[in-house]
């Protein structure tokens, strides 16, 4: 077993058990140690199932401080998972907190931007906008028209988030 698995499965059995003050206390020393894979999937799947406040706040703040650039595609792979509105709301918000270079993943926000509720929208739109300076032209032409196919099915706020997203990548 290497050491990543041997974390992974020391983590996975703290998060299991949902004991507070462990999952606490192993968060925390994952906020001092480098990052192992596979911590981030299970972590957000542990956010996305708690009812307590304090531990979703705990991975919350953990996912808003993390400072490292590798850690990008777990990130994004978790908007892909079949998780609560509220859950890839917090993902997306997380992903322009951390100040990471989301720059390579602006089409996977566009689509998360377009399925998603209002508010994990908002935070999408946050995501690209932060990221639309170190787009190519050729990008920010594929994301315009994304947006433009898929918001003809969208009405309301959310359409007037379309438009100007479309109006920032222009």
């Amino acid at each position: 077993m290497t050491l990543n698995e041997k974390k992974l499965k020391e983590l996975g059995a703290v998060l299991d058990k949902n004991n507070s003050l462990r999952i606490t206390q192993a968060i925390r020393v994952m906020r001092n140690e480098p990052p192992f894979s596979g911590a981030i999937a299970l972590l957000v799947a542990h956010y996305n199932k708690s009812t307590s406040y304090q531990i979703r706040q705990l991975i919350r703040e953990f996912m808003n401080d993390m400072k490292d650039q590798a850690s990008c595609g777990e990130v994004v792979a978790e908007i892909k998972g079949s998780h609560s509105s509220d859950t890839l709301q917090m993902i997306a918000s997380s992903c322009w907190q951390s100040g990471l270079d989301y720059s390579g993943y602006c089409h996977e926000f566009a689509d998360l931007f377009l399925a998603g509720d209002y508010m994990t929208a908002l935070e999408c739109f946050t995501v690209i906008d932060a990221s639309a300076h170190r787009l190519s032209g050729d990008v920010k032409k594929s994301l315009i028209e994304k947006i433009k196919k898929g918001a003809c099915s969208i009405t309301g706020e959310k359409n007037a988030l379309c438009n100007e997203l479309i109006s920032v990548l222009q």
